[in-house]
C-alpha cells in the first residue's frame, strides 16, 4: 500500500499553489469562481481544439491605444457541438460581451459563463458547457435479448447506440445526498465525511483533492485511464461488445484514449496470466463475470493505485475489490451498481450507483449513435499557449 501519511494539519494549510499549465481541469482549478469579470471586445480568433475551445478577443483599455488580449475558455468542441455550437457560432470581427470567473494566476483568461453578441444583444452561450437543446425522448421498448434469453448490453443487429450522459458523475454511498458539480467537486466542503466511510488518511487525501479543486487529477494531468466506476461517469460514453464465442465482454470507452477492458464470463479463476499481468496491478483490474437472472455481476480485483476511481478523487489502495452489477432494465436504461470493499482505505464495504441512458445520436446531434473518441494528448493544447502579450497587435 502506497498511500500518503501525515498529509496535512488541516484548514488553510492545504491551499497550495496550483500548477500554471493545467491542461484539462475543473473550472474552479483554473478560475476563481468566487469572482466575476465582464469584458466587451472584438473576436480575433476561434481556437476549436480539445480539451477546451477558446475565443480570443481584443478588449479596449482605458487611456491606452493598445487593446488587451484575452482568451475565453468555453469547454470542449465535443460538448459544444452536442449543444448546438460550432466554430462559426461567432466570427472574427464580431463584438461580444463575456461574463465569467477570471484566471486564478492573474493572466488574461476567463471562463465564458455567458457570451452575448453585441449586434443583436442575443445570448449565444450560457453555462460552462452551453445550454443543451431539447431532445425527443426515446420511445419505450423492452430489453433486447440474445437467443439464450440474456439481455443484450450493446446495440441490436442493424442498429447503433452507446451508453452515455449518466445520471450521476460522482460516487457517494447509497442513501446519502450531497451536492457536487459535474466534475465531482463538492459544493460544500463540510460534506466530506458524508461521501464514503473513509479511514482517516483517505479522508485527508480526499479533502486535500477537493480543496485544491481536483487540480492533481491523474486522468487530466497525466492521461491515466479512468479505472473502476469512473469509466461510467464520463460524458463521452461507453459501449459493450459481447463476444459470445470466446465468453468475454469488451467495454470500449469514448473518453479514455481508445481504452478497453475485458470481463470474462468463462468461469476462469480471478488471477493474472503467467508471464503477463500475474504480478502487475492494472488500471481496470481483472474482472470475472456471471449472469444472475437479468443482471451481469462482475467481480474485479488487481488494481494499481495510479488512478482516481471516481471523478471526485476518492482514494483507494491495491486492496480495492469491486462488485459491479449491470442491469438493462429496458431498451434505453442501464442500471449500474457497485460495491466497494477496500480495507486499506475504507472502514467497511459500501455501495453506490446511477442510471446510464442509451444514446442514439452523435455529439453533433446527427443520427448514428457512435461513441465519440476523446484523446487525452489533446490536453497539450491550452490557452497558456496563446500569445496574450498586450504589446502585440
Amino acid at each position: 500500500m502506497k498511500h500518503f501519511v501525515g498529509l496535512f494539519a488541516g484548514g488553510a494549510a492545504i491551499l497550495v499553489a496550483l500548477v500554471p499549465a493545467l491542461a484539462q481541469h475543473t473550472v474552479a482549478a483554473k478560475f476563481d469562481v468566487s469572482k466575476s469579470v465582464t469584458l466587451t471586445g472584438t473576436v480575433t480568433q476561434i481556437d476549436w481544439a480539445n480539451p477546451y475551445a477558446h475565443i480570443l478577443m481584443k478588449v479596449p483599455v482605458a487611456n491606452s491605444s493598445s487593446p488587451a488580449r484575452w482568451a475565453v475558455e468555453i469547454e470542449s468542441p465535443i460538448l459544444l457541438a452536442r449543444n448546438g455550437w460550432s466554430q462559426t457560432a461567432v466570427k472574427p470581427g464580431d463584438v461580444i460581451k463575456v461574463e465569467g470567473p477570471p484566471a486564478r494566476d492573474g493572466s488574461k483568461q476567463v471562463a465564458g459563463k455567458s457570451i452575448v453578441l453585441a449586434s443583436t444583444n442575443k445570448s449565444i452561450f450560457s453555462g460552462y458547457n452551453g445550454t443543451p437543446p431539447a431532445k425527443t425522448p426515446l420511445s419505450a421498448a423492452p430489453t433486447p435479448r440474445w437467443p439464450d434469453g440474456h439481455p443484450r448490453l450493446g446495440p441490436t443487429p442493424g442498429q447503433t447506440g452507446y451508453w452515455g450522459n449518466p445520471s450521476a458523475t460522482s460516487l457517494v454511498q447509497t442513501g446519502v445526498t450531497v451536492q457536487m458539480d459535474a466534475y465531482g467537486l463538492l459544493k460544500n466542503i463540510a460534506d466530506v465525511d458524508k461521501v464514503a466511510p473513509m479511514q482517516k488518511w483517505a479522508r485527508d487525501v480526499y479533502e486535500m483533492r477537493q480543496r485544491t479543486f481536483l487540480s492533481t487529477d491523474p486522468m487530466f494531468q497525466g492521461c491515466k485511464p479512468p479505472g473502476g466506476p469512473r469509466q461510467y461517469q464520463q460524458i463521452y460514453g461507453v459501449q459493450f461488445v459481447e463476444d459470445l464465442e470466446h465468453k468475454r465482454i469488451f467495454v470500449l470507452m469514448g473518453g479514455g484514449n481508445r481504452n478497453e477492458r475485458i470481463m470474462y464470463t468463462d468461469g476462469r479463476k480471478q488471477v493474472g496470466q503467467r508471464g503477463g499481468d500475474d504480478d502487475n496491478p492494472l488500471y481496470y483490474g481483472r474482472a470475472v463475470a456471471r449472469w444472475e437472472g437479468d443482471t451481469l455481476i462482475a467481480d474485479v480485483i488487481g488494481f494499481n493505485e495510479k488512478f482516481w476511481f471516481d471523478n471526485g478523487g476518492l482514494p483507494h489502495t491495491e486492496k480495492l475489490h469491486l462488485v459491479e452489477r449491470y442491469t438493462r432494465t429496458d431498451m434505453n436504461t442501464m442500471k449500474y451498481e457497485v460495491t466497494i470493499d477496500d480495507k486499506g482505505a475504507y472502514t467497511r464495504p459500501w455501495s453506490g450507483g446511477w442510471l446510464i441512458p442509451w444514446q442514439t445520436v452523435n455529439y453533433d446531434n446527427s443520427p448514428g449513435g457512435e461513441i465519440h473518441e476523446y484523446f487525452c494528448h489533446d490536453n497539450e493544447r491550452d490557452s497558456e499557449h496563446f500569445d496574450l502579450d498586450e504589446s502585440r497587435k
